[in-house]
């Protein structure tokens, strides 16, 4: 048999199936559930929860809960629940089809917020009470402190706000995890805030543990499930150029002094595009590399592996199934290189700017004045979220934006006359890269970054239609600071995005 990972009594005697304990969640609650990019969620009480909100539904009754999170999670979680109709409010970030899917169809709120300000936020109390937690955890000591699995993001506040805590005890996840997290208390609430101890990536500044009142707990279960998180493409040709571009880029500035030959703290995006970036490090002149982000994926963890990366900090692990069977295998290497903390402290805006992170997140559209869009689809139509790409794009020493020059195999330009919506303006922006080149926008006036973003960024086959707008509006608009067209932009932004059989290159300004 095999040892159970509850070395509490206390807590041991609270071990109950996940349908009694999605039992003890009622209807209009607000959930915190632990999660962060498919690591570290809950695997049996969302879906417990989900068979009985369809059953109550099927008798005709109301069940809704509000489910907030560290960021996306999996199926289980996300999927389950918005599947039954069971979610009311989603906070504070997403990216499951049957969630994007009930937002969009206006069936479901949604608050998309930066993340590192989810938790102060809780404390005070914007969002009402939290009455249940629902958080995955790697095991319980004798004394009931917890031990943090594969992802920490909003745990702790979860913990600590909570009315009722429900626990998923989770025996896939490594027991050598146990050590590698940092769990900072500091955060004191103005006017009392203190300055966050922390001077490199490398410092340890609180506990490896959870601390959780056990008067507050009602129920444990016990699972043996992995986390879920998806594969990433091999680096294509498109994805290599952007990478390269930014290499090249980041070999520019240190001939310049301008960083130094070990760069500083590196934070990515999730996805293709950033892993092939981390990729392109692996064959970089960069040594001694250190990482200051939200989550460690696959090109980080091989980066350690070779050596070429010192130390990462994050909240949460997103690795493909190989790439996590690697790190189980490996884990006493990765603890030492390794630190996962709360998402308050991953994503402080102060921490970020003090350790001079370099910033490089993915967008959906750009336009050719610097300003970004990451999270809608023409303007109204959500995607996932902003996520923590605003925390890391304001503060960044360097604030890099990547993207494919197009999408839908060509058909919709990624640079654009005036984006559809705006997360990230052009003062957080300093440069844009696609697979055609980088434009460089520090420095430069509103008409100079068009200048660059269409001579460097943009398509070839969407150029000409770019240029005609811009000279146009250098002509024609009322101001001249930073010309625009309006009626005609969002005219020429219809034309490039016309999802159309038309071949791009006939595509003109209005």
């Amino acid at each position: 048999m095999t040892e159970s990972r509850i070395r509490s009594a206390a807590l041991r005697s609270k071990i109950v199936s996940a349908a009694e304990a999605a039992a003890m969640i009622p209807d209009g609650a607000h959930v915190g559930m632990s999660g962060f990019t498919g690591a570290g969620y809950p695997k049996a009480v969302p879906i417990a929860l989900a068979e009985r909100i369809a059953a109550r539904h099927a008798a005709g009754e109301h069940f809704k809960i509000g489910v907030w999170t560290g960021a996306s999670t999996a199926p289980e979680l996300d999927g389950a629940l918005a599947k039954a109709d069971g979610i009311e409010l989603r906070m504070p970030y997403q990216s499951d089809p049957n969630c994007r899917r009930r937002i969009n169809e206006g069936q479901l709120d949604y608050i998309d917020i930066h993340l590192s300000h989810v938790a102060q936020y809780v404390w005070f109390g914007y969002f009402g009470k939290l009455d249940v937690a629902v958080v995955e955890v790697a095991g319980a000591l004798e004394d009931g402190r917890l031990i943090p699995s594969s992802s920490v993001g909003n745990n702790k506040t979860w913990l600590d706000r909570a009315d009722k805590i429900i626990l998923e005890v989770n025996r896939w996840q490594n027991p050598a995890l146990e050590g590698m997290h940092d769990i900072y208390y500091g955060t004191d609430l103005p006017p009392h805030r203190r300055p966050i101890p922390l001077l490199t990536t490398h410092d340890r500044i609180g506990q490896p543990y959870f601390f959780c009142d056990p008067a507050k707990v009602v129920a444990v279960v016990e699972t043996d499930s992995p986390d879920r998180n998806s594969a990433f493409s091999p680096p294509d040709a498109t994805s290599r150029a952007i990478a390269g571009n930014i290499l090249e880029f980041l070999e520019h500035e240190v001939k310049k002094g301008r960083l130094p030959q070990g760069l500083l703290p590196l934070q990515s995006g999730v996805g293709n595009v950033a892993n092939a970036v981390m990729d392109g490090l692996q064959h970089g002149p960069f040594e001694n590399l250190t990482a200051f982000t939200e989550v460690l994926q696959d090109g980080m963890l091989n980066l350690i592996k070779s050596g070429k990366m010192d130390f990462a900090s994050a909240t949460a692990l997103s690795l493909s199934p190989e790439a996590a069977e690697e790190f189980n295998r490996d884990v006493a290497l990765y603890r030492k290189k390794v630190v996962l903390r709360p998402q308050e402290i991953s994503n402080h805006p102060e921490l970020i700017r003090r350790l001079g992170v370099i910033a490089m997140n993915g967008l959906i559209e750009a336009d050719i004045y610097g300003n970004v869009n990451s999270t809608h689809v023409r303007g109204t139509s959500i995607m996932n979220g902003i996520g923590g790409s605003g925390d890391f794009a304001r503060n960044a020493y360097l604030s890099i934006f990547m993207t494919p020059s197009t999408a839908k195999n060509g058909k919709i330009s990624c640079i654009v006359p005036m984006v559809t919506h705006v997360d990230h303006t052009e003062h957080d922006v300093q440069v844009i890269v696609t697979e055609q080149g980088l434009a460089d926008l520090r420095g430069l006036s509103p008409k100079r970054r068009a200048e660059a973003v269409i001579a460097n960024c943009a398509h070839p086959s969407y150029r000409p239609a770019l240029d005609d707008y811009f000279e146009r509006a250098l002509r024609e608009s009322p101001g001249r600071h930073t010309p625009h067209i309006l009626s005609e932009a969002f005219d020429v932004l219809t034309a490039l995005e016309q999802d159309a059989e038309a071949e791009p290159r006939r595509v003109t300004a209005a």
